[in-house]
């Protein structure tokens, strides 16, 4: 018969083990927020992968997770790198993957090296294939001007989005009214159809300006980082406003107004905000990209903050679950301070 003894000891070592087991299962269920260091996150998922795109040092690269948290911190793999000539030698910003027929197109701005940012404007790369790290090869500079049928008079652009609205195609992006020699110039929200995923075809419509009061900034008013987000038929925008460098960096909503409102129509978007604002703990949120959860019952929005209040680009990426108000919009929330324990996205806790 066993002694006391060795009962305890084989009690302690199954509650050891036991502790240890759930341990390990909270940390693959959970996660705390930032994940990584970066800015700009863009993330697809698309069947079972999630593809997070970046960019550094003037290259564009794409990791790939079967979890949203994994594809946010997974190694990256270089798809693109700027050429060594040309306009888009430099600054190559907030890189974009969409699936498009069949095919991958990257979006992204990109300039001549160094400051002041006044030579940026919207790119495209497209796939060889279907697979989305792999070659691409370079489609061109889009026309983000109002004399297209010259083709002269382009102007700068950054943060270039797409999104099919019905069976038409539609670009936007953030730009200036006119070129300037100074990068402290206010920046708009623009709308284009496209007839094929590599060409805007006519002339651009100024779609919002920052006119609002809670969008005007302390130094720059700015609207930027358009994204498209739609959920049982309603169509958003959701775009980051005031200065990218402050703490007073945030989301603003524009909704398009019911069929048969026209997209291209500035009177079809109400304009609503803040949305998604920083706190006293988690600063400068902004330029955020939509996924949903690997069972696809859950909707998260993946953006990036500030690491202090000092002015200047250091950044974090984060992620959380966001919800739907009984209008049909979305609610974000307030971001997650740092060491919050998360759950992960439903169907994403590993074995």
């Amino acid at each position: 018969m066993p002694t006391f003894a060795a009962l305890l000891a084989t009690w302690l070592i199954a509650a050891c083990a036991s502790s240890s087991s759930r341990s390990m299962a909270d940390t693959r269920c959970t996660f705390t927020n930032p994940i990584v260091a970066g800015a700009d996150p863009w993330v697809i998922r698309k069947d079972s992968t999630y593809y997070y795109i970046r960019s550094s040092n003037n290259r564009i690269q794409i990791a790939t997770a079967p979890s949203l948290t994994g594809a946010l911190a997974a190694p990256a793999t270089v798809v693109w790198s700027a050429p060594d000539t040309g306009w888009n030698r430099g600054n190559v910003w907030a890189p974009e993957l969409h699936f498009i027929d069949g095919r991958w197109y990257i979006y992204y701005a990109a300039g001549k090296p160094g400051a002041p940012f006044t030579s940026q404007r919207a790119g495209v790369l497209q796939s060889a294939g279907p697979d989305a790290v792999g070659a691409y090869a370079d489609r061109g500079m889009l026309y983000t001007g109002g004399s297209v049928g010259t083709g002269s008079g382009n102007r700068w652009a950054i943060d270039l989005t797409v999104a099919r609205l019905g069976n038409q195609l539609y670009a936007v992006w953030s730009g200036w009214a006119s070129n300037t020699p100074t990068d402290k110039t206010p920046q708009q929200l623009y709308i284009a159809p496209m007839p094929n995923p590599w060409t805007i075809a006519t002339n651009r419509v100024m779609l919002s300006a920052p006119n609002a009061s809670w969008e005007r900034g302390p130094e720059l008013d700015l609207e930027e980082g358009p994204e498209f987000l739609q959920h049982k038929g309603d169509v958003f925008l959701i775009y980051s406003m005031r200065d990218s460098w402050l703490k007073e960096y945030a989301l603003g909503q524009l909704r398009l107004r019911p069929p048969p409102a026209d997209p291209l129509d500035p009177a079809s978007w109400e304009k609503s905000g803040p949305v998604f604002l920083g706190t006293d703990a988690v600063h400068g949120v902004g330029h955020a990209s939509f996924t949903t959860s690997p069972d696809g019952s859950q909707d998260w929005i993946v953006y990036h903050s500030k690491r202090t209040t000092t002015p200047g680009w250091d950044r974090d990426i984060r992620t959380q679950q966001f919800m739907w108000s009984t209008t049909g919009a979305p609610q974000f929330g307030e971001p997650t301070p740092i060491g919050v324990v998360l759950s992960r996205p439903a169907g994403d806790c590993g074995p």
